[in-house]
């Protein structure tokens, strides 16, 4: 069977499980909404998984199927292209997680409210690639990067990088086309067992979480070659491999080597490199890059990210990260005097905050930063040792209402959840 047929859609009785189940998942979706408690999207993908183990299985058969995984970038990287084949097909012809649910479930609950659309571009979580890869056979999966998150959950990210190959290996010929960033040594070495991979030479500030070979644990060298670093390592074969597509600044040089510059609405560096990820997708995909282009100008806050919404009286822009890597990028976007800073350690942010000293919190000194959230104490020591000069809000509504213009707030993920709830963004 060829790499891109989809696989078959389920039979009548298992069709007739698969409508029942989605029919109560949608009813404790609404339930949720009427008590207040959010869109209801994840309680749909849980009821549904529940009463058909089988869903995702058989909402992804009979679909072209895209996905998208990495530790930063993921959600953006997907509303981008997903608009870009949208353009391309129209909007009826692509389902996608837009809301970020990207476990199992969360893709199932999207997946069950288009039955018809013939593209699915999924956001998977790193811990579901091995089974997007078994159940959706997608044609093309997008690797971005690498970087510690949650260090509770996934402490150990080359454990993930080693599924990734190992689910790779398995696919063999009929496994995706991978479009993955040679600038991370993890994602290089986890993409080695594909049957093909389209290199993107992206623009990232962080490279604390690249620092040993994957393959054999020597410390990597940086060499300089046409003003650009490349990594590589002297114990083994393992190097930064030719891109294809190469970030420049602004620009995103082809493999045919013109040059094309993304109109974004979407601010920072990164998201040229997300952008560089999405256009290499949708061109294998088959979107011709100006037509991907034009659709992904349309995206401008993928999930709320980079949104500005009335909080409290405050106009506030809205900015998730969610460890160091997230950080590094988000940081330089603070425009704001003062600038408001949410931390969180429940599960959805990792519990471990031990993060907070990798961050770079001294670029901040000049300015004021209200440090809000449960875990605003940890980050005011924080700041203290940066010397940066702070005031403690724990109250997240508090911290943010009462600022004149616009107040960049950087939250981490729970938090962020709860201003775009207040922000009336979800």
């Amino acid at each position: 069977m060829p790499a891109d047929t989809p696989p078959a859609r389920p039979g009548r009785a298992g069709e007739a499980r698969l409508r029942l189940a989605t029919a109560a998942g949608d009813l404790a979706a609404w339930l949720s909404r009427l008590a207040g408690k959010g869109s209801g999207a994840s309680i749909r993908g849980q009821i549904l998984t529940r009463l058909a183990p089988d869903a995702l299985a058989q909402l992804l058969a009979g679909r072209r199927v895209l996905a998208v995984s990495g530790t930063n970038g993921k959600t953006t990287t997907t509303h981008l292209l997903a608009a870009a084949v949208r353009q391309d097909l129209g909007e009826a012809a692509v389902v996608t997680n837009a809301d970020g649910a990207n476990l199992r479930y969360g893709i199932a609950s999207a997946l069950s409210q288009d039955r018809r659309a013939p593209v699915a571009v999924l956001e998977t979580d790193e811990r579901v690639v091995s089974d997007m890869i078994a159940l959706g056979r997608p044609e093309v999966l997008v690797f971005l990067n690498f970087s510690r998150d949650q260090l509770d959950r996934h402490h150990e990210i080359k454990a993930l990088g080693r599924a990734w190959r190992l689910a790779l290996e398995k696919a063999g010929e009929q496994g995706p086309v991978i479009v993955a960033n040679a600038c991370d040594p993890l994602v290089v070495w986890s993409s080695a067992t594909a049957a093909r991979v389209v290199w993107v030479e992206t623009d990232t500030a962080w490279k604390a979480d690249a620092a040993l070979c994957p393959a054999c644990g020597s410390v990597l060298v940086q060499q300089r070659a046409d003003s650009r670093d490349r990594w590589d390592c002297p114990g083994c074969e393992l190097t930064q491999p030719e891109a294809g597509y190469r970030v420049n600044g602004s620009e995103i040089q082809l493999p045919d080597g013109r040059l094309v510059t993304p109109e974004l609405k979407v601010p920072g560096r990164f998201n040229i490199s997300n952008a560089a990820c999405a256009l290499a997708a949708a061109v294998q995909f088959g979107v011709p890059a100006d037509i991907a282009l034009a659709g992904m100008a349309t995206v401008s806050a993928p999930a709320g990210r980079f949104a500005t919404a009335d909080i409290g009286g405050a106009r506030a822009r809205l900015l998730l990260a969610k460890n160091p890597a997230g950080w590094a990028e988000a940081l330089p976007l603070a425009a704001s005097d003062p600038v408001v800073l949410a931390i969180d350690s429940v599960a959805a942010d990792g519990k471990d905050v031990s993060w907070l000293w990798d961050v770079d919190y001294e670029q901040l000194q000049g300015r004021h930063v209200v440090a809000t959230g449960p875990r605003a104490l940890d980050l005011a020591v924080r700041l203290g040792y940066a010397e940066v000069e702070h005031t403690i809000v724990p109250d997240l509504a508090a911290a943010v209402a009462g600022h004149p213009g616009t107040v960049d707030v950087i939250a981490t993920y729970t938090p962020f959840q709860k201003l775009l709830k207040m922000g009336g963004l979800r």
